[in-house]
């Protein structure tokens, strides 16, 4: 219904384009053939003496399935009852909000207050992933997080649903003790296809919540519902146009919502995959024919060049439904009620109506077992507990602490349901955790590209394992290969179920440098260390930490390019470091808004070539403001010191690079002390397919820097950046040209971290 990934990238781009043309945006790109019924405003089946009852039926088709809301406001306005509801996919979230009680003006409502964009994430927003979780995606941005629970393998659909099960958690709660969806407001059904068995599945009764997920769990894209020993995917599969489940709730009159898009184009066969959808739309058109012609009445939603995505045009879309209905207002008004009659079927339907528990005196979490359980319910007692005894139970505080316990990385989806125990009313929390892992892979590109003998590429993987002796305990294991070279573990435990921590570590890593005499390059270094160290640390769950510590290490630089005799450094150090950060951005790669800050304090006892302790700091920050939908502006800026003491080879700091004065090499100016600043802007150009990755920018900056051993001796440089930057499933991509006032000019690539 929403968007998609896969681990084989073409065969997923493939299929995800015939779902997408078929049982997703229910392309239906050309309209079937009209049953006879549609062609003229009576009815052709004989009504019953009694009032007849009316049933409808409401199709699948991502965004474009809110216009139902239109037709069913519609008839709402004109006196049309509806006695029976069923719906499959979108069209069965939007009968089940009208099903639950929901008039026109409040489903207006509800849709309005969903935020899509965050609803419909593979994982919650980068704002809400707990600090560590944040790490690994700003440095491993390989899109796509992996698992060795049952070997090498990865989920089985690109979206958990977690943010979407919350939309239906919060529809669905007020009826969680209901035994059979006929006791809502307005009975209702909806369809969902049984992977196993390769049939529709009709879903009446149980988890209403769970129904819908199971209705909308689109193969490859959500990842599927396992119900009653059924694996159950998208009910647009088999039955996109509930109509004939709409005449086995026994209406007498059957009303068939259908949304019809444009006919495909002559382009659309240029590709394989653009055939295959095609292929797809042929065979789903032969089931909504028949499904067509169980409804006496169709009204046909033709809403142009809207797409399944386009939830950012919900009003229009849901305008349309309404058109689209008042279309058929000939058909449809003789099924009208008289105003006495039409104030006894909402006094009736409203009587049906549930309000929410106000508050929960029992809690219970279901989905997993034994110590985690417990450890589960403790924490969610902890932070929830005045929230669930308030006058008003607290389901937006309920939703971010679900959310939250998510961003750490063991579960994929947390949902909530009530349930009465001995007469008290209780909250039922379902954890879901993710079936490949842990252990969890993180995979990371990294290229950086300066032109001719400037050209480093790596690649990696992070392999955490969670819970760890005690809850919260991490291992956490890098690996990367290929210019850089670094192998590393860290034991990450936290003290007591307390924000603090304590991380002891060890690393071996090796990499290039670069060594100048003024602007000429005259050899390459291999920068080699190996050691580890103890930190004592804490933090605050979501946006900082802060760590204090010990690390030594063995280093050695050896020249690997340049003249004979040139010297070779080697020996231990040892520092005590104090390190923060702050992290209050929204992306770990082309933030749009937000602000971090690195801060590292270290004394240095000893190294190579000190000749006294010495201590410094380095401070980095970045800062981005949107000024419109589309643009950011940003600013970078960080600064160094070695105070009055000497840098070592291993501690002096250095300059040069993308996204460091990027007409220079890296590592061209090197000094005690340094100060950057960068100012530019970023724009959005095209947003990729789901499958490749997310948007494309144009961006420029200016950059100024200077690395400098004596104050008296500043020279500041300046750069002038123009460039394009992609968000791509392989981390983010920079192409971009840099020019100096002074005339050094590159061209600069990059695959990975960028700010």
């Amino acid at each position: 219904m929403f968007s998609s990934h896969a681990r084989n990238i073409p065969i997923a781009l493939i299929f995800l384009a015939a779902i997408l043309g078929s049982t997703i945006s229910k392309a239906q790109q050309e309209p079937a053939p009209t049953p006879p019924a549609q062609t003229t405003d009576i009815p052709t089946r004989p009504l019953p003496p009694h009032r007849p009852t009316i049933g409808v039926a409401l199709g699948g088709g991502g965004a474009l399935g809110l216009a139902h809301i239109g037709v069913l406001q519609w008839m709402e306005e004109n006196h049309i009852p509806v006695d029976k509801l069923a719906g499959t996919s979108m069209g069965a979230l939007v009968g089940a909000v009208f099903a639950t009680g929901r008039n026109g003006v409040e489903m207006r409502q509800l849709v309005k207050t969903i935020l899509w964009d965050e609803a419909l994430l593979k994982e919650p927003s980068y704002a809400q992933l707990s600090y560590r979780r944040k790490q690994d995606r700003r440095d491993y941005q390989f899109g796509g997080e992996l698992g060795l629970k049952h070997g090498f393998n990865g989920p089985n659909g690109f979206d958990p649903g977690h943010g979407v099960g919350l939309v239906l958690d919060r529809i669905s709660f007020a009826y969680s003790t209901i035994s059979s969806f006929d006791d809502l407001p307005t009975p209702f059904r909806c369809v969902a296809t049984d992977l196993l068995s390769g049939q529709s599945v009709v879903l009446h009764d149980g988890s209403l919540a769970q129904a819908l997920r199971a209705s909308m769990a689109i193969p490859g894209v959500f990842t599927p519902q396992e119900l009653d020993g059924k694996v159950l995917a998208d009910g647009g599969i088999v039955d996109n146009l509930p109509t004939d489940v709409v005449r086995q709730m026994n209406a007498d009159v059957v009303i068939a919502v259908d949304i019809v898009t444009q006919p495909p184009t002559p382009t659309q066969f240029e590709s394989v995959s653009g055939v295959l959808t095609r292929a797809v739309d042929v065979m789903v058109l032969d089931n909504e024919r028949r499904a067509l012609q169980l409804a006496d009445i169709v009204v046909s939603l033709d809403l142009g060049k809207l797409g399944a995505f386009d939830y950012d045009q919900s009003e229009t879309i849901i305008n349309l439904g309404y058109k689209a209905a008042a279309a058929r207002a000939a058909a449809l008004r003789p099924f009208a009620l008289s105003d006495a009659d039409w104030q006894t079927y909402v006094a009736e339907r409203e009587t049906r109506k549930r309000s929410p528990e106000k508050f929960a005196e029992v809690l219970e979490v279901t989905g997993v077992s034994g110590d985690e359980q417990q450890h589960l319910e403790k924490r969610l007692q902890k932070t929830l507990h005045n929230d669930l005894r308030a006058d008003n139970l607290n389901i937006d505080k309920l939703d971010a602490r679900l959310t939250q316990i998510v961003g750490e990385g063991r579960f994929d989806r947390m949902g909530y349901e009530g349930f009465v125990q001995n007469g008290v009313p209780g909250l039922r929390v379902v954890a879901h955790e993710k079936s490949y892992g842990p252990p969890f892979v993180d995979l990371a590109v990294n290229v950086d590209g300066s032109g001719v003998a400037a050209f480093d590429v790596s690649g990696g993987a992070r392999v955490t394992f969670m819970d760890i002796d005690h809850h919260g305990g991490e291992w956490r294991n890098d690996l990367l290969f290929g210019s850089s070279n670094l192998a590393a573990t860290e034991f990450y435990q936290p003290l007591a179920m307390s924000r603090f921590f304590v991380a002891p570590f060890a690393f071996a890593s090796k990499f290039a440098r670069n060594s100048f005499t003024g602007e000429t390059r005259v050899a390459v270094f291999g920068d080699e260390r190996a050691g580890g160290g103890f930190d004592l640390g804490y933090d605050s769950g979501g946006r900082s930490e802060i760590r204090l510590g010990y690390e030594i290490f063995s280093g050695k630089l050896d020249p690997l390019i340049g003249s004979a005799g040139l010297p070779i450094v080697s020996g231990n150090t040892g520092e005590f470091r104090l390190r923060y950060v702050w992290d209050g951005q929204d992306s770990p790669s082309v933030p749009s808004r937000g602000f971090r800050i690195v801060s590292n304090l270290s004394r240095v006892l000893q190294s190579p070539d000190l000749a006294h302790p010495i201590t410094q700091l380095d401070v980095q920050t970045s800062t981005f403001e949107p000024i419109s939908a589309r643009t950011s502006l940003f600013f970078v800026a960080s600064a160094g010191t070695s105070f009055h003491g000497t840098a070592g080879p291993f501690q002096v700091f250095a300059l040069g690079g993308p996204f460091h004065l990027g007409a220079y090499l890296p590592q061209e100016f090197l000094g005690n002390h340094y100060g950057y600043s960068s100012l530019g802007f970023r724009r959005e150009l095209y947003r990729l397919p789901q499958l490749v990755g997310g948007k494309i920018y144009w961006a420029g900056w200016y950059e100024a820097g200077t690395a400098f051993n004596d104050p008296d001796s500043v020279v500041v440089r300046g750069t002038f950046n123009l460039g394009v930057i992609a968000e791509t499933i392989a981390g983010p991509l920079a192409l971009a040209g840099s020019i100096s006032p002074t005339g050094q000019s590159r061209i600069n690539f990059s695959i990975g971290r960028l700010f």
